[in-house]
């Protein structure tokens, strides 16, 4: 299982997460939305206690990857396959161009 914690700006927003099956989740934190009930990270994705699930990455995440060769650099960089999407999300979206970042979880203690 991969995860990644998703801000908004400075704020926590939520968890993706990429289950060993395959599905990919998000979850937007109680606290975030309890502060921000009208600040969604995407218009697809509205601020709510539901759990969006999907078999694909989510478009908007999708849209956070490099593409062409900026793409090319990343997977050679870290060794990554090209459709191993959670993974270069992970790895390249830490401090994107725009309010949304996404910082990976490396083990319990960072949830």
């Amino acid at each position: 299982m991969k995860q990644g914690k998703v801000f908004y700006k400075e704020y926590f927003a939520g968890i993706i997460t990429e289950t060993n099956e395959g599905e990919y989740q998000f979850a937007y934190d109680n606290a975030y939305i309890q502060r921000f009930p009208n600040q969604s990270i995407t218009f697809s994705m509205p601020v709510s206690e539901k759990v969006y699930q999907d078999n694909r990455l989510f478009p908007f995440f999708e849209g956070l990857i490099p593409e062409g060769w900026l793409l090319e650099i990343a997977t050679k960089s870290w060794k990554l396959n090209q459709n191993d999407r959670m993974g270069l999300l992970l790895a390249c979206c830490k401090n994107c161009i725009g309010a949304v970042s996404v910082r990976p979880i490396t083990n319990e203690s960072d949830e």
